[in-house]
């Protein structure tokens, strides 16, 4: 397999669709985590006596939200794990597309 030419793919109008749809991913998700990430430190900074009532049984609201991030971390990985399929299969049709593969 020949040495891609890399000046040839970067010019390539699909690679450029490649790059926006990795951005339309990757800058609201990054931002949405970094967001959701913060907001526990500050709700807790902020409002104390709301994140101090418990919930059920002994866990407040503040356990209840560390507990959350947890899921919210799988559920970004799942949607990352599905748009990287997608983003493979442009690339690969890209590479296909100028004899690379």
């Amino acid at each position: 397999m020949s040495q891609p030419d890399w000046n040839r793919i970067a010019a390539d109008p699909d690679f450029a669709a490649l790059k926006r749809a990795k951005k339309r991913f990757l800058i609201p998700a990054s931002l949405f985590f970094l967001a959701y990430y913060i907001a526990l430190p500050v709700l807790v900074g902020f409002m104390p006596a709301t994140m101090k009532q418990e919930v059920f049984g002994r866990v407040n609201w503040a356990y209840l939200f560390a507990l959350s991030q947890f899921l919210m971390s799988w559920i970004l990985a799942w949607l990352y794990i599905r748009a990287a399929a997608k983003w493979d299969k442009m690339e690969h049709a890209l590479l296909a597309k100028l004899g690379h593969r």
